[in-house]
C-alpha cells in the first residue's frame, strides 16, 4: 500500500521515557480527541462526554499503526490564550506531552468554522517543526466534507477528515500518519540510557507490577503524591476539588527493580454532592471500578483537615470490593510540632474506620516526599499480605488450638462442631470452614476465629473472607 504524507519530511525524535514513538493528540475543548484516542487504543482509557474541559491530565495508551507501535498520548482540551488558572494547568500538560511527540494529531471540528485559537495553535505547531495531521473530525459523509473545505485555510500540508465516533476514514488516517513514526530500530537508537535486553526485559516484567489504585476525598493529595514518585508533573494539581477526571495509569520503576502502577483517581465527595450525568458523577464511578482492576488501594486523607464520614465511606468502598487497603495520611509535615494535634489524628482515624482495624496507615508528606518510602514498603507489604496463601496443615493446626481454649457456641445444649478449615483462594485470601450448624455461629465468634488466622499468619492490610459451610452428609444433595 502506498503511504500518504509529506515526502522526505525530518523525523523528530523527543527525549521520552517511552520505549516508543509518542503521538499526541492535541486540540481545543470538545473536537473528540478522547474519543479518538480511545478508538485508536482500542479500549475506553479517556472519559468522552459532550462537555468541554473532561479530560485534564495526560492519559498513556499503547497503539498499533500496521507493523509500529506508538505511544498515544490524549491531552486536556487546548486554549491558545487560557483565561483561567484551570486552563493555564491543562496548557501547561499539553505543552510537556509535545516535549515528548514525535507527531502531533492536532484535532479540530469539522461542523464549525476554525477560531483564531485554531490558526494560532496551527502557526505554533509550525514553529516547532513536529510532523502534524491536521485531523478534522465530526465527519460523517461527503457532505460534510464539502461543508469543511474552510479547514484547509489553517495551511497545514497533511490532512485528512474523520468521525471518531463512527471509525470513518480511520484507515486513510493510519495510512498518513505510519510514514510519521519512526521504524522501532530507528526511535531506539536515539533513546538515551536505553539498553535493548532491559527494555524487553521491562516488557515480560511489566504485567507483574503491583496495580494501586490512589482514592480519596478531592484535594487530597492523590495527584501530587504520584508527581512526586515520578519527578516530574505529569498530573495537574490544583488546589480546587474536581481538577482529576479520567484514572490515570502511570507506570513507575525503582531502581532495586520493584514495578507500580498507579492508577490516580477523582476525588469522591458524598453522592448528594456530585450531579447525576455530570463529568464529576462519571469520574467517581470509573474511579469505584478502578479499585476493582488493582491489587491494593491507597487511601489518601488529608490530615491538616478533618478525618471525615466521607473517608470511612470511602474506605468502605474499597473493602466491599476486597482489596488491600493502605491509608495514608498526608500532609502530615503541617502538623509537625503539635503532638496533641497528631494523636487526636490518629484517634479519630482509629473510631472512624473500626470496621477495618487491619487496614495499615502511613505518614506521609506528598509534597516534599517524606514518608513516600515507607508508603511503598506498606503497599509491598499489603499486597503480598493481599497473595497469600496457608498450607491447609498449619490451618488445621490453629483451629485446633482455637477449639481447646475457645470452643464454639452450643446449639440447643450440644456444642457446634468445626470439622475441617481450608483457604480457597488468594486476592482476597478466603477461607472455607467446614462446621455442623453454621447459623449457631454468633458473628462476634466468627470474628475471633478471622483475628486469630490474622495473628497467626499476618494478614495485616488485607481483607480476609470467611465462609462457614455446613458439611455434607451421605446422602445430601
Amino acid at each position: 500500500m502506498r503511504r500518504r504524507g509529506r515526502k522526505n519530511h525530518v523525523p523528530h525524535y523527543p527525549a521520552s521515557s517511552s520505549d516508543h514513538p509518542t503521538v499526541v493528540i492535541l486540540g481545543r475543548p470538545n473536537v473528540g480527541k478522547s474519543t479518538l484516542f480511545n478508538r485508536m487504543a482500542g479500549r475506553t482509557a479517556s472519559i468522552v462526554k459532550d462537555e468541554p474541559g473532561v479530560t485534564r491530565d495526560r492519559i498513556y495508551a499503547e497503539a498499533d499503526i500496521a507493523d509500529k507501535t506508538v505511544t498515544l498520548v490524549d491531552t486536556g482540551g487546548w486554549e491558545y490564550s487560557p483565561e483561567n488558572e484551570t486552563e493555564a494547568g491543562i496548557n501547561s500538560q499539553c505543552k510537556k506531552a509535545l516535549e515528548e511527540g514525535s507527531l502531533v494529531l492536532f484535532i479540530v471540528d469539522g461542523r464549525h468554522p476554525p477560531t483564531t485559537g485554531d490558526y494560532e495553535t496551527a502557526e505554533l505547531l509550525r514553529k516547532q517543526e513536529i510532523p502534524t495531521i491536521l485531523v478534522v473530525n465530526k465527519i460523517d459523509g461527503p457532505k460534510q466534507e464539502n461543508d469543511a473545505a474552510e479547514m484547509y485555510s489553517l495551511g497545514l500540508e497533511n490532512m485528512v477528515m474523520v468521525s471518531a465516533a463512527h471509525g470513518r476514514q480511520f484507515d486513510v488516517l493510519e495510512d498518513m500518519m505510519y510514514d510519521f513514526i519512526p521504524d522501532s530500530a530507528k526511535f531506539e537508537n536515539r533513546l538515551e540510557a536505553v539498553d535493548v535486553e532491559d527494555t524487553e526485559q521491562e516488557d515480560a516484567e511489566k504485567e507483574y507490577a503491583t496495580r494501586v489504585a490512589v482514592i480519596g476525598r478531592p484535594n487530597a493529595g492523590k495527584s501530587s503524591l504520584i508527581n512526586k514518585l515520578l519527578n516530574e508533573d505529569r498530573l495537574l494539581t490544583m488546589d480546587m476539588p474536581g481538577t482529576t477526571r479520567d484514572a490515570v495509569d502511570t507506570h513507575i520503576r525503582l531502581s532495586d527493580g520493584r514495578e507500580y502502577v498507579f492508577v490516580d483517581t477523582a476525588g469522591i465527595r458524598r453522592k448528594n454532592k456530585v450531579k447525576k450525568e455530570s463529568p464529576e458523577h462519571m469520574a467517581v464511578s470509573v474511579a469505584v471500578n478502578a479499585m476493582t482492576k488493582c491489587r491494593v488501594v491507597v487511601l489518601m486523607i488529608d490530615a491538616d483537615g478533618e478525618v471525615a464520614e466521607q473517608d470511612a465511606k470511602i474506605l468502605g468502598l474499597a473493602v466491599d470490593r476486597g482489596r488491600a487497603v493502605v491509608i495514608a495520611l498526608n500532609k502530615w509535615d503541617l502538623l509537625k510540632g503539635d503532638s496533641e494535634k497528631q494523636r487526636a489524628v490518629k484517634e479519630l482515624l482509629k473510631q472512624k474506620i473500626a470496621f477495618a482495624p487491619w487496614a495499615k496507615t502511613v505518614t506521609v508528606s506528598a509534597l516534599d516526599g517524606r514518608g513516600v518510602n515507607k508508603l511503598l514498603e506498606a503497599i509491598d507489604e499489603a499486597n503480598a499480605a493481599f497473595s497469600n496463601r496457608v498450607p491447609t496443615g498449619r490451618l488445621n493446626a490453629l483451629f485446633d488450638d482455637i477449639i481447646m481454649h475457645h470452643p464454639p457456641p452450643l446449639r440447643k445444649g450440644r456444642p457446634v462442631k468445626l470439622y475441617f478449615a481450608t483457604q480457597a483462594s488468594v486476592r482476597p485470601p478466603t477461607f472455607v470452614v467446614q462446621c455442623s450448624y453454621p447459623e449457631a455461629l454468633h458473628f462476634s465468634y466468627q470474628r475471633y476465629v478471622e483475628n486469630r488466622i490474622r495473628d497467626a499468619f499476618g494478614f495485616e492490610g488485607t481483607p480476609l473472607r470467611m465462609i462457614f459451610k455446613k458439611r455434607a452428609r451421605r446422602g445430601d444433595k
